[in-house]
């Protein structure tokens, strides 16, 4: 049994459908919300549960062999400690370059505490570590229906963001082949792109002109502040451009190694996505 954690969430939802679809071994999704259950491929088997509430885990990790843990939600030490103790051998950690690169924000030394902690486990572990996923263009969702327009600090600043599905199909090999474990794999697509190319990208996909607006760093610390704290805050604009951890531009050929296939582009990402922008 391989138990998916955040499994209605960007990665974990496709990693599922995946699992399910190969049928290499029976596949339960966790969720703190049963009626998101619903959106599970059929067969797969759903289960509630929370972090926060270890207790409420005992019945998730019941014959599960392994673990896709995605951090973010408190309680991370408690969850690798229950998986020990229920048996789990293996755990595939997403973790991230650097914090703030994926939908659920960390700070780097929560992040770093999470890896370390799941290295001491004494359970058999791979980390995958992506860069800015593609899909954080959602975030400007609203403003290019309702405006046209991408507002973003740092425009020409450009990451490697990667594909969720590419996170997914590494997720997936690492989960079902023993020769993965005792891997760290950065995860980046094929090229840097920033957020005026990525901006380009969504207006070719939707057939029609958008602009990219710069702001300013406070202002954009502000807006960001406002749902993520400020220490994270200002770790996202650090990693967008601010401040950047060395290595963040730099673009690593996993997902062609892992998967034996090229990474997959922005503006793949972009056309798949394109009624999320109309």
């Amino acid at each position: 049994m391989i138990l998916v954690t955040g499994a209605t969430g960007t990665v974990g939802s496709i990693l599922l459908e995946e699992l399910h679809r190969s049928g290499t071994s029976p596949v339960r999704g966790l969720t703190r919300d049963p009626q998101r259950a619903a959106a599970f491929p059929a067969g797969a088997e759903a289960v509630e549960g929370d972090f926060a509430r270890p207790e409420t885990l005992k019945h998730a990790l019941d014959g599960v062999r392994s673990l896709f843990l995605v951090p973010g939600f408190g309680g991370e030490a408690d969850v690798l400690a229950a998986a020990r103790s229920a048996g789990v051998e293996h755990v595939v950690l997403l973790g991230s370059l650097g914090s703030g690169t994926h939908p659920h924000l960390v700070t780097a030394r929560e992040r770093l505490a999470v890896e370390q902690a799941l290295k001491d486990s004494g359970m058999a572990w791979t980390i995958l570590r992506p860069t800015q996923f593609a899909s954080n263009a959602l975030w400007w969702a609203a403003s290019i229906r309702q405006h046209g327009s991408v507002f973003a600090p740092f425009p020409d600043t450009g990451l490697p963001a990667v594909h969720p599905a590419d996170i997914a199909a590494v997720a997936h090999a690492a989960l079902t082949d023993p020769a993965h474990r005792g891997r760290t794999y950065p995860l980046t697509g094929p090229g840097t792109v920033s957020p005026r190319q990525q901006t380009a990208a969504i207006a070719e996909a939707l057939g029609r002109e958008l602009s990219c607006v710069e702001v300013t760093r406070a202002a954009a610390h502000q807006q960001y502040a406002a749902g993520l704290g400020d220490e994270v805050a200002k770790e996202v604009l650090d990693l967008m451009g601010g401040d950047p951890r060395p290595g963040m531009f730099e673009v690593h050929d996993t997902v062609q190694r892992v998967m034996g296939l090229p990474a997959r582009t922005f503006a793949q990402w972009a056309r798949e996505n394109v009624a999320a922008f109309r």
